[in-house]
């Protein structure tokens, strides 16, 4: 599989872009050209989501299910701050 580090996506992600967000977590989720982070993964997918992003939708509740409480309280008090930078509102909670 080609490789997702691209500079692109990130750039796309941090201006808001929904398919640039779902992309990252996709890199984070797997380790392809950043360190491998389940919580960061999560963070990305989840402001992906907000945006109506299907596929970000079901791997963030994926990935919700692999983290610690602590590790999950943490990945949401930073994809809100994510969200509110691009006015993005995040459903607070466990995956539904």
């Amino acid at each position: 599989m080609a490789s997702l580090n691209r500079p692109e996506f990130r750039l796309a992600a941090e201006q808001g872009d929904a398919s640039g967000q779902f992309n990252l977590g996709v890199m984070y989720a797997n380790g392809d050209g950043v360190p491998q982070s389940n919580m960061k993964a999560y963070v990305w997918w989840s402001v992906s989501a907000a945006q109506g992003h299907e596929k970000a939708k079901g791997n963030r509740d994926i990935v919700a299910a692999e983290l610690t409480p602590d590790d999950f309280s943490k990945a949401q008090a930073v994809a809100a701050s994510l969200g509110a930078r691009h006015a993005v509102p995040l459903r607070v909670g466990p995956p539904a």
